[in-house]
Order: C-alpha cells, then sequence, then structure tokens
C-alpha cells in the first residue's frame, strides 16, 4: 500500500511551487522589460527607417507602373521584396521581448495568486484539459494564419485582417474555461502573429486574446455554470450570450488597445494609428459577428460528443446531492 503524503507535507510542497512560480515570473519580465528596451532601441529603431524606405519605393512603382517615372520595374520589385522581409526581421526582436512582458506579468500575477489564495486547493494537474488547450492552441494558430484576408491602410505599411482565429479562442474559453481557454487562445494567436507579417502586433494580441477567453470563462462558467446538466434551451442561450459578451469586449477594446499601442509602443504617427482603427472597427465587427456564430455552433455540436465519448471537461462539476 503506497504511504500518502501528509496534508502539511502537501501544502508546504505547493506553497514553495507557487514562490518559484513567482520568481521564475518576476525574473523573465525583468529580462523581457531589458531585453524590449535594447531592441527598441536598436533593430526596431532600424525597422523604421526600412519602412520610410519601403513606402518610397512604393511609390517609385506605382509611377513606374502608371507611366509617369520611368524606371525598371523588376528591380523595384525585387528591392521592394527585399526590404519587406528585412523590415520583418528587423521587427521580431522588439515583439518578441514585449510578448515576454505579457508573459511574464500573467506568470508573476498567478504565482501571486497561488501562493496566496490559491495554494490551498488541491486541484491536481488535468492532462485532458492541457491536451484540448495544445490542441485549440494550434486551431486558433490555423485559423488565423492559413483562413484570413488582409486590408491594408492606404498609405502605410500597416493593416489589419478579416480572420477565423477568434472563432476558436472563443471555443477554448467554451470548452476548458476562461483561464486555460484564455491561456490557449493568446499563445495560439501570438504564435500566428509572429509567424506572419503581424509580428509587430504579437504582444497585444495575446493580452487581448487571453482578455477574451477570460470574459466568455466568466460568464459561462462563473455566471452560468454551463459545464453542468442543464436544458438545451438554456445551453444555447448561454453560449450565445458568453460569445457575445467576449466579443463584445474585442470590439471596442482592440481598436482601442490598438489605436494607443501602434502610437505609443511602435511609434506610428497619429493619423495612420487612428485610420488603422477605423479599419480595425470594420474588421473586429465581421470577425466578431463570425466568432459567435461559428463558436456557437461548434461548441453546441461538440459538447454532447465530448460527453459520451468522456472527453467533456466539467469546469464547474455538479454539485453531489446530499445524503
Amino acid at each position: 500500500m503506497a504511504l500518502e503524503m501528509p496534508a502539511e507535507w502537501r501544502l508546504i510542497m505547493k506553497k514553495k511551487k507557487s514562490y518559484g512560480l513567482l520568481i521564475v515570473g518576476a525574473v523573465l519580465l525583468i529580462a523581457g522589460i531589458i531585453f524590449a528596451v535594447i531592441a527598441h532601441n536598436t533593430s526596431y529603431a532600424a525597422s523604421v527607417e526600412t519602412g520610410n524606405t519601403l513606402t518610397e519605393v512604393k511609390a517609385v512603382i506605382k509611377e513606374v507602373e502608371a507611366g509617369t517615372k520611368t524606371g525598371d520595374l523588376d528591380a523595384l520589385k525585387a528591392q521592394q521584396s527585399e526590404l519587406s522581409a528585412l523590415k520583418l526581421s528587423q521587427e521580431r526582436p522588439y515583439s518578441y521581448g514585449l510578448t515576454l512582458v505579457f508573459f511574464a506579468v500573467l506568470l508573476t500575477i498567478k504565482g501571486i495568486y497561488n501562493a496566496v489564495v490559491g495554494v490551498y486547493k488541491e486541484d491536481k494537474t488535468d492532462v485532458k484539459r492541457l491536451a484540448q488547450a495544445g490542441l485549440l492552441a494550434a486551431l486558433c494558430y490555423i485559423g488565423f494564419a492559413f483562413f484570413k484576408i488582409d486590408i491594408p491602410v492606404p498609405g502605410s505599411l500597416e493593416k489589419t485582417a478579416f480572420h477565423f482565429g477568434n472563432v476558436f479562442c472563443v471555443l477554448a474559453a467554451l470548452l476548458l474555461g476562461g483561464y486555460w481557454g484564455g491561456l490557449a487562445g493568446a499563445i495560439g494567436m501570438t504564435i500566428g502573429d509572429l509567424t506572419t507579417s503581424y509580428v509587430t502586433s504579437a504582444p497585444k494580441t495575446f493580452l487581448l486574446k487571453l482578455f477574451i477567453g477570460l470574459i466568455v470563462g466568466l460568464v459561462a462558467h462563473k455566471i452560468f455554470k454551463l459545464s453542468r446538466d442543464h436544458s438545451t434551451k438554456y445551453v444555447t442561450g448561454v453560449t450565445i450570450l458568453s460569445c457575445a459578451c467576449g466579443m463584445a469586449f474585442n470590439v471596442v477594446a482592440d481598436p482601442l488597445v490598438g489605436y494607443f499601442y501602434k502610437m505609443y509602443l511602435l511609434g506610428v504617427p497619429q493619423d495612420i494609428s487612428k485610420a488603422l482603427a477605423k479599419i480595425s472597427t470594420m474588421t473586429t465587427g465581421v470577425n466578431a459577428v463570425v466568432a459567435v456564430v461559428f463558436a456557437s455552433i461548434f461548441y453546441l455540436a461538440l459538447r454532447p460528443a465530448l460527453r459520451k465519448a468522456g472527453l467533456f471537461v466539467a469546469v464547474t462539476p455538479e454539485i453531489p446531492e446530499e445524503k
């Protein structure tokens, strides 16, 4: 018969793990800030100059194509491609640094919460939830990276997009709860940004997608206990309401946060930041409607199938009846 560790020892071990998480978060936070500052003053500053040159080359290409100016069009287009690739590589370090800062803040907050509050809970690592979170993070990445339509801002290098990624961000929160679902969406969509031309948006994406998941999870599971047994009508209504709340937040926050993020952290001119915010309001609104419709359909279809297969995650378990 295996010996069971005394409850006092388990609490001590959990406390040590919480403090360890707190220390790791704090170290990563300091390292991320230092890295982001250095990257901003070096590679990102160089990317701004590269962007100015790229804008000039694009203007010349338009003039040559219109016949108002002579030039080697093939050479100009080759130069445009080289400058675009160079600009993207110069932007990556700063975006990595900012993303690391946001992730470290999350770890630090989680460490503090565990040390002060959560350490007394007897939760075990849920392998089922972790596996599903990994799968949904991958779907978030695929939904953004491979199912998007870019919408450029006229007269600049900035752009936004219609995409399918938010569908799986919301679905993750419905299936796994706010914390795990938010992390799955944040990680999947951030990787999507970091591996495409949206690299500078990665830190903002991490923050916003995490909050989308937390809001959807709060409404669905903390308020309405969606994972418990309910009537089909109740489940359908709560699912749609939860999706709508998360996407309503995003419709307001994405353009607003994006405006200040682009202008103050990335140094994008105010007129371009404002134009991007206006276009983002439209694209975010369309993405929100798509997310509410498809995430609701997917969840309502998956819920009974996962229950039958024994893979459904009870975010808020049923309350046992008193005997």
